[in-house]
């Protein structure tokens, strides 16, 4: 009788398996259908499973359910990683020091980017709000109507005018931004021709209370943004988020769905969670999701409102520091070698050993507008 039910509910469960088979992805299904039919000899007869053949029956049901959970885990399934157009690059990271200066900072902003890109930096990273000083006073201030032109945005349009005259891409730190009534803290990507290719206003904002450390509140002047990014360069696939976004893991994995080979985080940790979390928030999203992360900080300023931990840093798909520097000054130049990834991927399939059946990832955004 236990045969029987055994029989039954392995059965019931390859049936299901079989329907979730028909709508998963055409490299899944040929291993699917052989396991089926591998099932199906292992019953005789009767009806009933030979002794010897029940525990290889179960072992193929948990590998079908194995393979179709992996399936589920990402709704939508994940898209795959586009063939970058390079493999390897330099990239630059330009660790400035803010003043309350804004011609002086979008001048040294330029000249660094210049700087980085004659060692070579093909894609060159500037730190979360590098034209104003860190502070809610400061930014309705310094923001800049980025939608309105180039005469309203000296920020980006220097920065729309370097990229196009060094032939980079430029992942553009992060500026105040007005739009309408709104306030928001925006990053600017740019092409080697000129063009904003994309626009990320932090989705997540800086809202923290430590007695006798640290209050910020964000919030107070800006919004948050309502719109994961992701945007394909001449350099690869890279997802943008600003500073507070590297906390949340959902958003990393989200691009990691989205087939993003790098992710780029201009931010500026301070002095209380720096020395803790900078390294360790950098290192986590990129072994997670096995792909490079890039983070650009303001340099230190001892006598600002809000002092920057600095430590920009590069980190490889393995979680292993490939670049960074201390707290002054800084261009770091790295090579990014796209091929790590799929060595990192292969080493540890973690895509394929995701649990569907379990916990699944959603794409909010790409869901609704299927």
């Amino acid at each position: 009788m236990r045969g029987v039910v055994a029989l039954s509910m392995l059965s019931s469960s390859l049936t299901s398996l079989t329907l979730q088979s028909s709508v998963a992805r055409s490299t899944v299904r040929p291993a699917t259908s052989y396991l089926i039919q591998r099932f199906h000899r292992t019953v005789n007869q009767s009806g009933s499973l030979h002794p010897k053949s029940t525990r290889s029956a179960l072992t193929v049901s948990a590998s079908l359910s194995s393979m179709a959970s992996s399936e589920k885990a990402r709704v939508p399934p994940a898209l795959p990683a586009p063939a970058p157009p390079i493999t390897k690059f330099n990239i630059g990271l330009c660790q400035l020091k803010v003043t309350a200066d804004k011609e002086r900072n979008i001048l040294h902003a330029r000249t660094a980017v210049e700087e980085a890109a004659e060692k070579g930096a093909k894609l060159v990273v500037l730190p979360e709000i590098w034209n104003s000083p860190y502070s809610n006073d400061s930014f309705p201030v310094y923001a800049e109507d980025i939608d309105a032109g180039f005469d309203k945005s000296p920020s980006t349009a220097m920065l729309s005018e370097i990229a196009r005259l060094l032939n980079i891409t430029i992942i553009g730190g992060s500026i105040p931004e007005r739009s309408g009534d709104k306030l928001y803290n925006t990053c600017c990507v740019y092409g080697p021709d000129g063009k904003l290719k994309a626009k990320h206003r932090k989705i997540h904002l800086f809202d923290i209370d430590i007695p006798g450390k640290i209050t910020f509140k964000e919030s107070k002047t800006l919004t948050a943004g309502e719109t994961p990014t992701i945007v394909d360069t001449e350099v690869g696939r890279i997802g943008i988020g600003i500073c507070y976004d590297i906390r949340f893991q959902e958003l990393a994995m989200l691009y990691a769905a989205r087939g993003a080979q790098l992710i780029c985080y201009p931010g500026a940790f301070n002095m209380t969670t720096g020395p803790l979390h900078w390294e360790l928030l950098q290192r986590g999203r990129a072994v997670d999701n096995q792909l490079y992360v890039a983070t650009c900080s303001p340099a230190r300023d001892a006598a600002a409102g809000y002092v920057a931990w600095g430590h920009s840093t590069l980190i490889g798909p393995f979680g292993e520091v490939l670049a960074t520097t201390e707290h002054d000054e800084a261009i770091i130049i790295s090579e990014i070698d796209y091929s790590q990834i799929e060595l990192r991927r292969t080493n540890l399939p973690l895509e394929k050993q995701r649990r569907g059946d379990l916990y699944q990832l959603v794409d909010v955004q790409r869901l609704s507008s299927e």
